[in-house]
């Protein structure tokens, strides 16, 4: 009988590091287990307040279309550039453009969005190392845990632009994915640019349909196009037409209650 592999040792050095992660980063304090009552409530406190931030700030951005994509991308890369003109179109649809307002590929986004006189609005993340927002933010809100900003990237777009991107990228697309088929938000359009980058993706889906593991008709959840204008062909017959969306007046802020305005 083969005998069962040694465990490996958690050096000094790891276990400090974790104690570290543990104090600096409210993700990482979330799913660390069960913990004392006391602290579990001031969890529930701080995600409840990450929550009042976003509400408090984003209730008066309007109809948003958020834009996913990498932070990595530079200006100057192909990728950068078709996502900068997808914010700039998106906005000149009359939508608000929203990211998670870093770096990247959402910095080209609020460009976009800025430079055709639209509303450009971020979502940051606060982390251990310096994340600052991008400069082209005209509203940002910081949020403490991901999956809160996560929730509201979602819950204030009737659409979703997912250019090229890592693992962040794909958790936020899948996760848009999994609630429209799930029925949990709307039948939103969501829509993959860049063919070519996604091409393996969407053969990973293709075989899910052929094995039986989602229906074929999933697959009309997407979108995928490296053509701006098809883009936003999408956006009007699958957002403002499907969902009567018009422009109106965006209703008055209460001072006392600490709601921020575009």
């Amino acid at each position: 009988m083969p005998s069962s592999p040694s465990p490996v040792p958690v050096s000094d050095d790891d276990i400090r590091e974790d104690e570290i992660h543990r104090v600096e980063n409210p993700d990482r304090r979330f799913v660390s287990g069960p913990r004392g009552r006391w602290q579990e409530l001031k969890t529930l406190f701080a995600v409840s307040q990450d929550f009042l931030r976003g509400f408090r700030t984003l209730h008066f951005v309007g109809p948003c279309v958020t834009i996913f994509g990498s932070a990595r991308i530079k200006d100057g890369h192909p990728y950068y550039e078709l996502t900068r003109r997808m914010g700039h179109a998106t906005a000149k649809l009359g939508f608000t453009v929203l990211t998670g307002g870093g770096p990247g590929l959402m910095e080209a986004a609020n460009r976009g969005a800025r430079e055709a006189g639209g509303h450009s609005v971020g979502i940051n993340i606060i982390l251990p190392f310096e994340q600052s927002i991008n400069p082209y933010v005209d509203l940002s809100v910081d949020m403490e845990f991901f999956f809160t900003r996560k929730t509201l990237l979602i819950k204030y777009s009737y659409a979703f632009i997912v250019m090229p991107g890592g693992l962040g990228t794909m958790d936020e697309l899948y996760e848009a994915l999994t609630l429209i088929q799930t029925g949990k938000v709307r039948n939103f359009p969501v829509i993959l640019a860049g063919r070519s980058y996604w091409q393996p993706m969407l053969d990973a889906i293709y075989r899910m349909r052929d094995e039986g593991m989602i229906s074929p008709h999933d697959l009309d959840l997407l979108s995928v196009t490296d053509d701006v204008d098809e883009a936003m062909a999408v956006l009007n017959d699958k957002a403002i037409k499907a969902f009567s969306l018009h422009r109106s007046k965006v209703p008055k802020r209460i001072r006392i209650l600490g709601e921020r305005g575009l």
